[in-house]
């Protein structure tokens, strides 16, 4: 039975048209992330814009066809969701690396999936809020028996994500997702690819501290999500600049994502 679960999932996994829709998924979190970047670079201006998935989501919803853009991104984000599952079962190694490799591997379907999931929901017209979830989220789990242990754990794994992709970014750790072209176009992959890291690390590791500060001081109005935590930062010295520099960090990690669509090691 396992034999025949790796080889449906290898089967799945190296398919010519699945392959092509998970590139396309790449693709469609390259543009979602552009879209936070610039919404990030509005609150860091002072405005009022909902800086989270679901904001990029529903910017993308108010353009002409812009449900049509939506279904396509839905599509191609359960693609590489399910591309995802299928090179976890393919995992091997010892049984600690190979559990280790499946686990990363389903983490990120998991993310993928969930974005997608979002999608169709702005696509068939409702209007998810990220933020007002996360709040709501983080006040339940504030009012469980040991919730604010919980809540404290939660942000400290968000946090330690953060950290895990500034490190990718720093030491280019992401080289090995895809073939770096030759010449100025694989120097200019790698530049965004190393912003884009380290701007997401620092977006990560501000949403991270945010709910572990709210579950020391046992305050659900601390707890939110990614547009909480900008705005947060937004209020530091020097904050507008911080935020400045994640929107456009989070803008190339949009541009980087296309060139891992087009180059990844599938």
């Amino acid at each position: 039975m396992q034999a025949q679960f790796k080889r449906t999932a290898r089967e799945t996994a190296d398919s010519p048209v699945m392959q092509t829709l998970a590139r396309a998924g790449f693709a469609a979190s390259g543009v979602i992330h552009i879209g936070v970047g610039v919404l990030a670079v509005v609150v860091a201006s002072g405005g009022h814009s909902e800086a989270d998935q679901s904001g990029a989501l529903k910017a993308i919803a108010s353009v002409p066809a812009g449900f049509v853009v939506l279904w396509i991104i839905a599509i191609a984000l359960f693609a590489l969701g399910v591309w995802f599952i299928a090179e976890g079962l393919q995992s091997t190694g010892s049984e600690g690396s190979k559990w280790k490799a499946r686990l990363a591997a389903w983490g990120k379907a998991a993310g993928y999936l969930a974005v997608g999931v979002v999608a169709v929901a702005v696509a068939l017209g409702g209007r998810p809020n990220s933020e007002r979830n996360a709040k709501h989220a983080g006040s339940t789990v504030l009012q469980l028996p040991g919730g604010p242990v919980l809540l404290g754990l939660v942000g400290a794994g968000i946090a330690l994500i953060g950290l895990y992709f500034g490190w990718r970014g720093v030491t280019r750790g992401f080289r090995d997702d895809l073939a770096t072209p030759d010449g100025p176009a694989g120097t200019g992959v790698i530049v965004v690819g190393v912003v884009g890291y380290v701007a997401k690390g620092v977006a990560l590791l501000a949403f991270g501290v945010l709910l572990i500060v709210a579950a020391v001081t046992v305050d659900p109005r601390a707890t939110g999500g990614l547009d909480r935590a900008l705005v947060t930062l937004v209020a530091l010295p020097f904050g507008p600049v911080l935020v400045d520099g994640i929107g456009v960090g989070l803008m190339a990690y949009g541009v980087y994502m296309f060139a891992r669509a087009a180059r990844a090691r599938m």
